[in-house]
């Protein structure tokens, strides 16, 4: 040991040189050493990767046996700044190839294809199991329907679904063709799903007739009528019978639907047929959260998207064929467009419908061990609701097959870390991630080579030259900044839907000169890792003092009390104060002894400048339908401002009551 390890804190998983070696990434740099270099270590990689960026992506392309002509790799060597999403940049990733998504998501097809494609569940009890050849036949059909349809390169097909076997079939289908898919979850209101489909004009619409959720039964043929009646660019609509109950007695007739059964009943299967297109064509348009105005249409390129996802996958999360892959998401965040990508390195999609804590906090844990899942997907809040609910898994289920826990979503506090560690698995590779919708993937992510420890994550993605700025545009370190990215990577979103380019370049380039700035509040630590503390436009600042919300929400939510809260400041004579609204639990109030204690553990474990001077209980804490704190929107309200587009949140009433606090 050096002595500068020395000074190192103790990792809490280190893997085992047997895990090591059988992964991915280790393969992955005996490749590279093959032709000359002698890389060792994870730091050694990323370094090589920002600093021979050309020859990286290529390897990856080989490594991960990319299905395509390929070309040249790069055309121009500056950053990569699209205006629009037609190519007019300094640096043009892969301007010859030709390639399909479909066509690299389906191809494990061809070697077992009478293995498990999809395995999927819902809080119903409704369990289905489909085949990479089942899963080919039912996209062929589809593909054949769309075709019908007039469906051709460059359409938009639009999902307003669960995520559930059917949407990934559709997408397939739709993506086969060289189309663009976009979507979002069944829980929008119409008003939102509209103003977010109406900007890109789909086609063709894929829905069902309703869902459940948390034991509660909601039905939609109202709101799918109502929804193509706002959308006149749709001229075919596919309604999927999801739930087998009967419709209410106010519910519209599907007549003027197709049915997805008596689509598949119509055609016969046949080989696929893929329309290869550029890679630097559109493939998914993804939106923002909206809070701050209308809707962003996000623009995601069809070769950025692949190389990317294969990259975070199979190098990063050690994804390898015949594994089973779980990520609890919905259509409506990037995680799921995250998550079937994985069918591109032969996993398997493990899918679950529903509430992840209904009827009980096992319920993900029994689809866990039933399908041997091999990397669990999850968020924060659900690992912060697992561990109030004082359940441990490894105690209950058969968790041998599990080797990875990624988490993603918010901040995953140290304690949590500890958490995971002592209640579902002591030999695991727990990866905190961060990115975004923005990219379709993430700025640092885990690996599975190097230690973990406690509250950090692993560092930098591979290809990925993220820095820390100070507010002068200075890279820093052990010290809390702006998280930013100085170099051009295929996966940058090609622009915002008919933008000009001047909402895209005040969303992620006007910061710093010629760099991406991402808005998150991190540091990165002695172990090289990452520490975040939230979003860099939700910090606070009392008395000139940076204080990240993550720091206030990983104490306060600690206390029993306390189901949730969230934190904004409040502007006073040129200063600010901290203002904490919380949720509390059942049979709790906001009594004088509960302001005490929360006062008093910020004081203890953060500082005084983190004790709140006001704080208010609300029935629930606002968010967006993506689970995302709306601190900007709260703190809107506070100060007797207009909320440009409460549409996007998912309580908007909950705002209603913050009103009686303003000053």
């Amino acid at each position: 040991m050096s002595q500068s390890d020395a000074h190192l804190p103790s990792p809490i998983w280190v893997p085992s040189p047997d895990r090591i070696e059988s992964s991915n990434l280790k393969q992955f740099i005996k490749h590279i050493n093959f032709q000359g270099d002698s890389l060792d270590h994870y730091a050694e990689l990323q370094r090589w990767s920002v600093e021979n960026k050309k020859d990286f992506w290529l390897e990856v392309w080989q490594f991960c046996d990319v299905i395509g002509y390929k070309g040249d790799c790069i055309l121009g060597e500056g950053l990569a700044k699209w205006g629009t999403f037609t190519p007019s940049r300094d640096t043009i990733w892969f301007p010859q190839s030709q390639l399909n998504y479909a066509e690299n998501l389906l191809a494990y097809a061809f070697q077992a294809p009478e293995d498990i494609a999809i395995w999927f569940k819902n809080e119903q009890g409704e369990s289905r199991k489909l085949t990479w050849q089942e899963m080919c036949d039912q996209v062929s059909i589809l593909q054949q329907w769309l075709k019908h349809n007039g469906v051709d390169k460059g359409d938009v097909v639009a999902g307003y679904l669960p995520h559930m076997t059917e949407t990934v079939i559709a997408m397939l289908a739709t993506t086969s063709l060289g189309a663009i898919w976009t979507s979002t979850s069944s829980d929008f209101g119409v008003e939102s799903v509209a103003e977010r489909f109406g900007q890109v004009q789909p086609k063709i619409l894929f829905c069902c007739n309703g869902y459940q959720f948390n034991g509660k039964t909601f039905h939609l043929e109202e709101k799918n009528r109502q929804l193509v009646e706002a959308l006149p660019s749709i001229i075919n609509t596919c309604q999927i019978e999801y739930l087998k109950s009967a419709p209410t007695e106010h519910c519209y007739s599907r007549e003027p639907f197709s049915d997805w059964e008596a689509i598949l009943a119509s055609f016969l299967p046949r080989g696929i047929r893929y329309q290869r297109i550029g890679f630097n064509d559109p493939l998914f348009v993804l939106y923002s959260s909206g809070t701050t105005g209308k809707p962003k249409c996000i623009v995601h390129s069809v070769g950025g998207t692949i190389l990317n996802h294969l990259k975070e996958h199979q190098l990063h999360c050690d994804i390898q064929p015949k594994d089973r892959v779980f990520y609890y998401t919905t259509c409506g965040w990037m995680m799921w467009n995250w998550h079937v990508s994985t069918l591109a390195s032969g996993a398997t999609l493990v899918i679950f419908d529903g509430s992840p804590m209904y009827p009980n906090p096992n319920i993900l844990w029994q689809l866990a061990e039933q399908a041997e899942v091999t990397l669990f997907g999850t968020s924060a809040k659900y690992l912060e609701a697992l561990q109030k609910s004082s359940f441990k898994p490894c105690d209950s289920y058969d968790l041998t097959s599990l080797r990875t826990l990624c988490s993603t979503g918010s901040v995953l506090y140290p304690q949590q870390f500890e958490f995971v560690y002592d209640n579902i698995k002591v030999d695991l590779h727990l990866a905190s991630i961060s990115g975004g919708t923005d990219i379709c993937g993430c700025f640092v992510l885990g690996n599975p080579i190097s230690p973990v420890y406690r509250g950090e994550c692993q560092g930098a993605a591979l290809g990925m030259d993220v820095a820390v700025f100070n507010e002068s545009g200075e890279p820093i370190t052990s010290q809390r900044g702006e998280l930013v990215c100085m170099n051009s990577f295929p996966n940058q979103p090609l622009g915002f839907w008919h933008d000009d380019g001047e909402r895209y370049h005040n969303a992620y380039w006007s910061k710093f000169n010629n760099t991406w700035h991402h808005g998150d509040d991190i540091e990165i630590t002695s172990t090289g890792g990452m520490v975040f503390y939230g979003r860099s436009d939700a910090t606070l600042n009392p008395g000139g003092v940076r204080i990240g919300t993550a720091e206030i929400y990983q104490q306060v939510n600690q206390i029993p009390a306390v189901q949730d809260s969230i934190a904004v400041s409040r502007r006073v004579e040129g200063d600010e104060k901290v203002v904490l609204f919380v949720q509390l639990n059942p049979d709790y109030q906001l009594d004088e002894e509960l302001q005490t204690l929360i006062k008093q553990t910020l004081r203890a474990q953060c500082s005084p400048r983190h004790v709140p001077a006001e704080i208010y209980a609300l029935s629930e804490i606002p968010k967006t339908k993506s689970g995302k704190l709306v601190e900007l929107a709260v703190k809107q309200v506070l100060h007797g401002d207009e909320v440009q587009n409460k549409g996007a949140i998912a309580n908007p009433w909950v705002l209603d009551e913050v009103v009686q606090f303003q000053a």
